[in-house]
């Protein structure tokens, strides 16, 4: 942890800590400098936003990474996992921006939207949450009230 960081920390009176995010809220109305947001903001059948890393998968080929199909398995074709053509000949002697590859999969942060939480433990400081959520088991996530989204009007 970097002395900014312990300072803040200092001031607050906290130890230090494994990881420490910042979260915007409405109101500061009792808040204090250093208390935690524990699961006791959120309640059963909320709809929450969830972010996090996805599984990193290194570097893949193009099926794996893209969904490509295969080539030809039998009569003496040696084009099983290959790309293929990349692009045209001499002109325009370039190969276009955007063009879908072999390459590191995964590792990204998303967010998947809208998820519905099913069972709030205040006890144990838990949420269970229905649908999948990015990363492995036991990965660091952030999770937000649903931002709620204006209806379009009609033409």
């Amino acid at each position: 942890m970097n002395k900014p960081a312990r300072g803040h920390l200092n001031k607050s009176g906290d130890d230090p800590l494994r990881h420490l995010r910042e979260y915007r809220v409405e109101g500061v109305d009792g808040l204090e400098l250093g208390s935690a947001i524990t699961v006791a903001s959120f309640e059963a059948g909320q709809k929450v936003d969830v972010s996090g890393d996805t599984m990193g998968r290194g570097f893949t080929g193009l099926q794996k990474r893209h969904g490509f199909s295969r080539g030809p398995m039998s009569h003496g074709s040696k084009n099983h996992r290959e790309p293929g053509s990349i692009g045209a000949g001499t002109t325009p002697g370039r190969v276009y921006p955007g063009k879908r590859m072999a390459g590191r999969y995964g590792g990204k942060q998303i967010t998947t939207r809208g998820l519905v939480i099913l069972k709030v433990d205040t006890d144990r400081n838990l949420l269970v949450v229905k649908g999948s959520v990015p990363g492995k088991p036991g990965a660091l996530l952030d999770i937000r009230p649903a931002k709620r989204v204006g209806s379009k009007a009609a033409n």
